[in-house]
């Protein structure tokens, strides 16, 4: 009974459902704002309150998803799961004292949970489709940048002087992401220069290629029937690549 009432809720297609699924996407989009706000500063008591909330919603919400599962094994092992594991534990660690309170950070990982939100996206908003390669090169950059924030804080603010807050981490980040590099800010240690090296080299790949969807002409997805080639000049008529002739829903060019 409880298990055919959730499979609807996460699963079925009824307006209940798909109410309950986006009431699930602002909540975490809300918290993504918050974990960002409340990171540059000091939490207490109402923030601790407001964690444990969090953290609960967050843990009702995995178990009902663990429950639906058909393998459960193989869901358990998936790093978005083990990435919403993590976060639970951040919002709800910090009861257990100020000791584990550098969990927090961890819980940017929640930022993962956005990429199963995508394919819902695709089917019910035309204008995400329109500009999903955009869309989905922020998602990635913005993702990989509070993620690597974490990291840095998590990894340097008890044995670098330089990395007292959440700001110092995400200004060295975007640094050296961008490769800027002022100097003002370096890591300590080998794993410091070895996280240092994995921003370079992973930033700059999302940031250029966000940079090359928004300079590039835009591109419409419509397979073509016959070779398959997925993108198109939005004002195409035939395939570039077969010659076939593709049918693309277009309201006119201005």
């Amino acid at each position: 009974m409880v298990k055919s009432w959730l499979r609807d809720l996460y699963e079925g297609e009824s307006d209940r459902a798909h109410t309950f699924r986006y009431a699930l996407l602002a909540f975490d989009l809300f918290t993504v704002a918050y974990v960002i706000t409340t990171s540059f500063g000091d939490h207490g008591g109402v923030v601790e309150v407001i964690d444990t909330v969090f953290g609960v919603v967050f843990l009702a919400d995995f178990i009902a998803r663990l429950t639906l599962a058909d393998r459960r094994l193989k869901f358990l092992i998936l790093p978005v799961t083990l990435a919403d594991i993590v976060a639970i534990v951040s919002f709800l660690a910090p009861l257990a004292g100020e000791g584990l309170g550098f969990l927090r950070i961890l819980r940017t990982l929640r930022l993962l949970h956005t990429y199963q939100l995508l394919r819902r996206l695709r089917q019910d908003f035309r204008l995400f489709r329109q500009n999903e390669e955009l869309l989905v090169a922020a998602i990635n950059l913005g993702v990989f940048l509070f993620v690597m924030t974490g990291l840095v804080y998590a990894t340097q603010y008890r044995s670098n002087s330089q990395i007292g807050n959440y700001a110092d981490a995400m200004y060295f980040t975007v640094t050296a992401l961008t490769t800027t590099g002022f100097g003002d800010i370096t890591l300590n240690g080998t794993w410091g220069r070895l996280i240092s090296v994995v921003v370079m080299i992973c930033g700059v790949t999302l940031f250029l290629r966000l940079a090359q969807v928004l300079f590039r002409p835009r591109k419409v997805r419509q397979p073509c029937k016959v070779c398959g080639l997925l993108l198109h000049d939005a004002d195409a008529v035939h395939c570039k690549h077969c010659g076939e002739p593709v049918r693309i829903e277009t309201e006119g060019m201005k």
